[in-house]
């Protein structure tokens, strides 16, 4: 009998496991970062060339961009992707790296892998 109703109980357990799993899978909730972690806003690669265009523009119309200048440091790669990157990532620090600062109409993606190379600094 007792082990009829432990049987149970991990069933049940395993029920709500999985329900709570598939709940938070179709909530369309984002995962948090955990707390202290950094994060870095950048362009989805799959973004078509005027998304990125609108955005780098955006974004340097609200944050000093200089660092994408030609000879300062986050000028090379010099593709558009990159330097939209750099722009989002920094629009979204100096506005507090919240998730809807990163956004640019659904082609931003939070990482937690410093994307920094070379002498550019993210």
């Amino acid at each position: 009998m007792a082990r009829r109703a432990e049987a149970l109980n991990m069933a049940s357990m395993l029920t709500l496991s999985l329900a709570l799993l598939l709940l938070s899978l179709i909530s369309g909730e984002t995962m948090r970062p955990v707390q202290g972690q950094r994060t870095y806003c950048v362009a989805k690669p799959s973004t078509d060339e005027a998304t990125l265009a609108a955005n780098l523009n955006y974004a340097c119309s609200q944050v000093d961009c200089g660092v994408l200048q030609r000879g300062g440091p986050c000028f090379y790669p010099d593709s558009l992707i990159s330097h939209a990157s750099v722009a989002m990532n920094l629009y979204y620090q100096s506005r507090g790296r919240n998730a809807w600062n990163c956004y640019f109409r659904s082609s931003g993606l939070i990482v937690t892998t410093d994307p920094s190379f070379g002498g550019c600094a993210y």
